[in-house]
């Protein structure tokens, strides 16, 4: 994780220059589309979260935010407006409205759906507003999306948990927020792997809405109902309260993915499993920005780079994967964090100007 910890590298001298290369597809306000944009520096950001229901969300706020501060004492940036509240998908695209009549120069969202919000990004487009979306992929052509393949998180668990039950066994799935996009993404990831190996049974797929007490309410349920269970795959901060329902039944024989957070590892040490925890950094914000500035600067993105469904999605690397072969490395990092911390990382300024021409 460490060469993925947000910092301010030196080259940032090289990011305020790189605006002599033309940005293709957005021109600025009163610009046609495809002149160089006349502004280099002093951006506004705007960042969309549409949901505070997890310290998870709480903590990309915080990244982003304090990865801002170096660039506004630059110059390159002169702030980063939030908005973040529990809102639906039409309170969200409201924010994104909100936005762009405030006249932003880019809206970094984490958005709770994918293809509603194609409209208002390319209303942010027209505007000449760049849109990086980030946690989750849109779908729209006028956005780029900065995020982790949330496919191939579910899937690392799932090798992992196929590999410790030699391939056969009963098991339990235990999902995030149904319909939202990465979870979705996840629940293919998993079943890429456990649908190749019929000894491999999915006794039941349900959803705890990413919540730790709803998780351990659940893990105890399906604990009770299927007496025969082999493992549990789960994941985000509900891994915490799975393995709490796990250890509540004295049922060590079960085993259970999880996501690193500092909360579970504490757990995950004082019950002595074998665990995994798949890092989903908070950082991916973070990100997010790295790439919305190499953009502002008027950047071109390596079509070859671009990746996804809809072939506008930069995957940046999972920062981490905690096994009980490196445990004590990471734990040892951050034990003194809130039980909330997830194990996070963003990519730098090098890292994010290599996704360009």
């Amino acid at each position: 994780m460490s060469k993925l910890e947000s910092r301010f590298p030196a080259a940032l001298s090289l990011l305020l220059a790189a605006g002599l290369l033309a940005w293709c597809g957005c021109g600025r306000k009163g610009e046609a589309p495809g002149e160089q944009p006349g502004k280099k520096k002093g951006f506004v950001i705007g960042v969309s979260n549409g949901w505070v229901g997890s310290e998870w969300r709480s903590q990309m706020v915080d990244d982003v935010l304090a990865a801002a501060e170096p660039y506004k004492e630059a110059g390159l940036i002169e702030k980063v407006v939030v908005q973040s509240t529990d809102v639906d998908i039409p309170g969200q695209i409201g924010q994104v409205k909100n936005f762009i009549n405030m006249g932003v120069d880019a809206i970094l969202i984490n958005p709770n759906a994918q293809a509603p919000f194609n409209p208002v990004i390319n209303e942010a487009k027209r505007a000449g507003i760049i849109v990086v979306a980030t946690d989750q992929e849109v779908t729209s052509p006028d956005a780029v999306n900065v995020v982790i393949d949330q496919r191939e998180w579910a899937q690392i668990s799932a090798r992992w948990l196929a590999e410790k039950l030699n391939h056969k066994g009963n098991i339990v799935c235990i999902n995030g927020m149904a319909g939202h996009p990465a979870n979705e993404a996840r629940v293919r990831g998993y079943h890429d792997v456990f649908d190749k190996h019929p000894g491999i049974k999915i006794l039941n797929e349900t959803n705890a809405n990413w919540d730790q007490a709803l998780g351990q309410q659940v893990a105890s349920t399906l604990l009770a109902t299927y007496p025969a269970l082999n493992g549990i795959w789960v994941q985000d901060g509900m891994s915490e309260g799975a393995l709490r329902a796990v250890q509540a039944a004295n049922r060590k024989d079960i085993i259970i993915t999880g996501e690193a957070r500092v909360g579970y590892m504490k757990l995950w040490k004082e019950a002595g499993i074998d665990g995994i925890g798949v890092a989903n950094p908070p950082g991916c914000m973070t990100s997010a920005l790295r790439v919305a500035l190499q953009l502002l600067q008027g950047r071109t993105v390596d079509p070859a780079q671009l990746k996804g469904e809809h072939g506008n999605t930069l995957y940046v690397p999972v920062p981490g994967v905690v096994t009980n072969e490196n445990f004590d490395e990471y734990f040892e990092r951050t034990q003194d964090k809130p039980d909330y911390y997830a194990i996070d990382g963003s990519i730098t300024d090098e890292q994010a100007a290599a996704f360009f021409l």
